[in-house]
Order: C-alpha cells, then sequence, then structure tokens
C-alpha cells in the first residue's frame, strides 16, 4: 500500500501546484487558463527545460571515455523508472498483483545489479586485453 500513499501524495502535490499556478496566472496577469492551456504551457516549460539539461549533458558525456555507455545506461535506466513503476500502477488498477513501491525499488535493483556484472565484464575484458597488447610490444625486436 506504501506506492498507493506515494501516489496519492505526488496527485496531491501536484494538483496544490496546479491549483496555485492556475490561480496566480489570473491574479497576476488576469489570464482565465483552462486546463489544456496550462498543461500546454507548463508541459511545455518543463520539457523544454529538461531537454535543455539532457542535451548539455549528453554532450559533455559523449566527450568523456565511456560516454556513450553512461548516455545508454541513463537513458534504459530512465525508461526502466517509467516501465516498473507502470508495471506496478497496472497491477493496482487490475487489482492483479500486489502495487508496492519495494517492487519498483527491487526491479530497479535487478536491472542495476545485471549492469554492474555487464561493467565487470567488459573490465575483465580490458584488463585481460591490456595484458596481452603489453606482452605482445614486450616481445618485439629492433
Amino acid at each position: 500500500m506504501i506506492l498507493k500513499d506515494f501516489i496519492k501524495l505526488i496527485a496531491e502535490i501536484v494538483n496544490n501546484i496546479h491549483d496555485m499556478i492556475n490561480a496566480a496566472a489570473y491574479q497576476t496577469l488576469g489570464l482565465n487558463v483552462t486546463d489544456k492551456d496550462l498543461h500546454f504551457w507548463i508541459m511545455g516549460i518543463i520539457g523544454m527545460g529538461v531537454f535543455v539539461f539532457v542535451y548539455l549533458l549528453s554532450k559533455w558525456l559523449s566527450k568523456r571515455p565511456f560516454g556513450i555507455t553512461a548516455l545508454s545506461f541513463l537513458y534504459t535506466l530512465t525508461f526502466m523508472f517509467v516501465l516498473v513503476f507502470g508495471i506496478e500502477i497496472q497491477q493496482a488498477l487490475t487489482n492483479r498483483g500486489n502495487m508496492e513501491f519495494i517492487d519498483a525499488i527491487v526491479g530497479l535493483w535487478g536491472f542495476v545489479a545485471m549492469f554492474l556484472i555487464y561493467i565487470g565484464f567488459i573490465l575483465a575484458f580490458l584488463i585481460i586485453r591490456g595484458i596481452f597488447k603489453r606482452d605482445k610490444n614486450e616481445n618485439v625486436d629492433l
């Protein structure tokens, strides 16, 4: 039940922010905005802010060693967040399984654990390759 309570809390916070923005738009600017108008502008502004942040982070990361791996991890992690919470919400709506926050967290930890195993394999490969390259270079006669 903790995830349901968490979602209700987030929904209450979002609804309060929604009402405050709507009231501020009316009181400050004299605008009587509809819910669709509010969604258009607020989501547009949030989306562009996130886009600029992600763009700058991606540009910076792509110039780093393993930057594309880091970008792939961040994208996949974002996808996994949406997926695990979508599954938990679906379970609540259909009453199939238990909607629990811990299930989502455990699912995300499963991805992180498997990614760390992947990183371990890559590091082992790079270390072994480095050893063989060093041995090959030491055996070269001039």
